[in-house]
């Protein structure tokens, strides 16, 4: 395999993070060019020490600032500092990385995402929203490119994993009909929740919400799983990434997450994608494909893995997976709208303002008012993502509308 330049989009968080285990692992094969972070300098420094990378981006000029002390003090003034959405552009789509890893949390990532992608990237791709929110304007982007696109989530890359070449060859714009596959089972735990009564989910805390109980993830993204929005995210992306429509993609419920998706052919056979749940997995199968390489995660032990189970989604206890799916359907303002919404009542819900049976009825009420907008081009996106935020955030500011919440 030749050796690839590697770009971290997030390497602060959890993907990124993981993603750099998997490169600590294969010195010889990949080299960090460029990294980016929200806010956590303390982090950042210490892997530009292990690392060296030539640029680094942090979101606030204040924290760039803060890093570009703590480097000259440690005697690596060489590594240069820069901050903003700009910034984040220019290292995605620079000619010094082959590859980007996209692990920004949220609509944010979406812009240095489609900058690497419109630079014709290797892109691996775990920003979600990137899809949610742009649709068929980013896959239309790696048409036009040659992007190579492949899918971080668990879910996605098993569902990658188990399609012919060919269509993995065509991300986007694959023909599964023509492929044999009649169908995708896209699997969820179910999250933290899945046993409750569903009264009992009014008194759900921030910190239960958090513990999921088989990955370990951000707090947004572990929030998203317990109302199962994140498998709702999903679902719109596994409609782009695998040119598909609603009424082709199942969720199956399966507590155990150790099938991370399935694709059911025509001739009634189903090719699953099992492992540990573990995200080196896929960011290890992304970053050497076609090729396989070790990931540091314990191989499936059969004897001793727990049985499996399926069940039916009950949405009467997860109301935003069912509004996720509308929104799929109902088309791309929906999907944007909904996203928005969501990052602004998630954040509500964290920071302890709304309850945890709040969320939906903040996502509901915004995919209601712009279900309608006109998504054509990138700027469209980026206008009804605002307009959606500053309406979400006047619903929380509205004592009267919070209160009946």
């Amino acid at each position: 395999m030749q050796k690839q330049t590697l770009c971290i989009l997030g390497s602060t968080g959890s993907i990124g993070r993981s993603t750099l285990d998997v490169v600590r692992l294969h010195p010889e094969k990949f080299d960090i060019v460029s990294l980016s972070a929200n806010a956590n300098v303390d982090l950042m420094l210490v892997q530009c020490q292990e690392f060296h990378p030539e640029k680094v981006v942090m979101v606030s000029k204040q924290h760039a600032d803060a890093l570009t002390l703590k480097l000259v003090e440690a005697g690596l003034s060489e590594i240069e500092v820069f901050s903003g959405t700009n910034a984040l552009e220019d290292i995605a789509k620079a000619a010094a990385s082959t590859t980007v890893m996209a692990a920004i949390v949220g609509a944010s990532g979406l812009l240095p995402t489609l900058a690497a992608v419109i630079a014709g990237k290797k892109v691996l791709l775990a920003n979600k929203e990137a899809l949610v929110t742009s649709g068929a304007i980013f896959i239309d982007a790696v048409k036009k490119s040659g992007a190579q696109l492949l899918p971080i989530d668990s879910e996605h890359n098993a569902i990658f994993q188990c399609l012919p070449l060919t269509a993995q060859q065509q991300p986007g714009y694959c023909d599964l009909d023509d492929n044999g596959v009649s169908k995708i089972l896209l699997t969820g735990s179910g999250g933290p929740f899945r046993t409750w009564e569903n009264f009992d989910l009014d008194s759900v805390t921030p910190a239960q919400a958090c513990a999921h109980p088989n990955w370990d993830m951000g707090r947004k993204i572990s929030v998203d799983s317990a109302t199962m929005m994140n498998k709702g995210l999903e679902f719109i992306e596994a409609k782009w990434l695998f040119n598909v429509e609603a009424d082709d993609i199942q969720v199956v419920l399966h507590p155990q997450s150790t099938i991370h998706s399935m694709v059911q052919y025509k001739d009634g056979s189903v090719l699953a994608q099992m492992g540990n749940p573990d995200m080196r997995t896929p960011i290890a199968h992304a970053l050497s494909f076609p090729e396989r390489i070790e990931s540091g995660v314990e191989p499936l032990d059969f004897f001793s893995a727990k049985s499996f189970e399926f069940q039916d989604v009950d949405y009467v206890k997860y109301p935003n997976l069912k509004l996720a799916i509308d929104a799929c359907k109902q088309g791309q303002g929906a999907c944007t709208a909904l996203n928005a919404a969501n990052e602004i009542a998630v954040d509500a819900f964290l920071n302890e303002k709304i309850k945890f049976t709040d969320i939906v009825k903040i996502n509901e009420t915004s995919v209601n008012k712009f279900v309608s907008e006109r998504v054509v081009t990138i700027e469209d996106v980026i206008t009804l993502d605002q307009k959606v935020r500053v309406f979400a955030q006047s619903l929380l500011e509205n004592n009267e509308l919070v209160g009946q919440l």
